[in-house]
């Protein structure tokens, strides 16, 4: 990936006042989410919390709540491998805000998990880190509609470099799955559908625009259940090893981290299709720029078929159609 505009020194200073604006930021409880919440709060933004574990979600509430300069934060229950908490998650988004929200964050997500299924059937990665942000973003976007110079900012991952996305098979039901390779497909279906939905909402004039991120190499505990994934013991031991090493010589914290996706949500330099990451080291860290998204990403017709295979597996009828 190259530099397609020169940020260097763009931080959370650089955010402009929040006041009045709604922002919706799955993932709350901890690492980017609740960093992201804690610094939207801060700016004057009213900062919903979209949470899985309530007694988690509290604790984050009051920890987003003491950062607040303007309305108070507020909890919302969702589990994105659940659907029907999806919905349950749209709606009370929409009964808080009066249906207006300025920005939807799709932050949350699960790393290299051991095989496993969402409750309505999906891979777990795929389903929770996709699908569940694809229904949710399709759902909300009345609302989003209805907000001022609205955005939906999606998390990607350096992952999903190198990773494909089997049409045929994403629920890894005729392939052999691989933790790994699971959450790179999930994380480059997030940037898939980020420009995809971009596009579908300049072809459809709505004013709403749709910006990909990634944190780099960041650390928030999420990679530790990584080892724990792979059942091979001497596998288990070199990852977890490569991950300390990456932990103590590479990765940044999550303060830094949430730079690209504080910057697509917030900058008035970031455009519809944009994909932002850290600076150096290979976009492993550093500050936030515009890099240029993955080939895949940037297929139409991948884009196109992730679309119509997002609506056959959920049923749920996309925006904009």
């Amino acid at each position: 990936m190259t530099d397609m505009a020169a940020h260097a020194r763009w931080t959370e200073a650089d955010i402009p006042d929040q006041t009045g604006r709604t922002v919706f930021v799955t993932g709350a409880n901890s690492g980017l989410g609740l960093r992201m919440s804690e610094v939207l709060a801060g700016k004057g933004a009213r900062v919903l919390l979209g949470c899985r574990s309530p007694e988690r979600g509290a604790k984050a509430l009051e920890q987003v709540r003491a950062a607040a300069t303007g309305e108070a934060p507020e909890l919302v229950r969702l589990d994105l491998a659940d659907l029907d908490s999806v919905r349950e998650a749209a709606k009370k988004v929409q009964e808080l805000t009066g249906g207006k929200l300025d920005v939807l964050a799709n932050n949350a997500g699960v790393m290299a998990t051991p095989r496993g299924h969402t409750k309505d059937g999906f891979e777990t990665q795929f389903g929770t880190n996709h699908l569940g942000h694809a229904v949710l973003t399709w759902l909300l976007m009345p609302s989003l509609r209805n907000g001022s110079g609205a955005r939906v900012v999606t998390l990607s991952s350096v992952a999903a470099t190198g990773a494909r996305i089997d049409i045929a098979d994403p629920n890894f039901e005729r392939r052999m799955y691989n933790p790994g390779s699971a959450y790179g497909q999930s994380k480059l279906a997030n940037q898939v559908f980020a420009l995809e939905l971009d596009r579908r909402l300049r072809a459809a004039g709505d004013g709403v625009i749709s910006v990909a991120a990634h944190p780099g190499y960041t650390w928030t505990g999420l990679g530790s259940g990584m080892a724990r994934s792979y059942r091979n013991p001497v596998v288990r031991a070199l990852v977890a090893g490569g991950n300390r090493i990456g932990e103590i010589f590479i990765a940044q914290n999550a303060r830094q981290g949430t730079l690209p996706q504080l910057f697509a949500a917030t900058s008035p330099e970031a455009e519809g299709g944009d994909y932002i990451g850290p600076r150096g080291l290979g976009g492993l860290r550093g500050a936030p720029v515009k890099v240029r998204p993955l080939t895949a990403a940037r297929s139409e017709s991948l884009g196109a078929a992730l679309w119509d295979l997002t609506t056959k597996l959920t049923g749920v009828t996309p925006d904009p159609a």
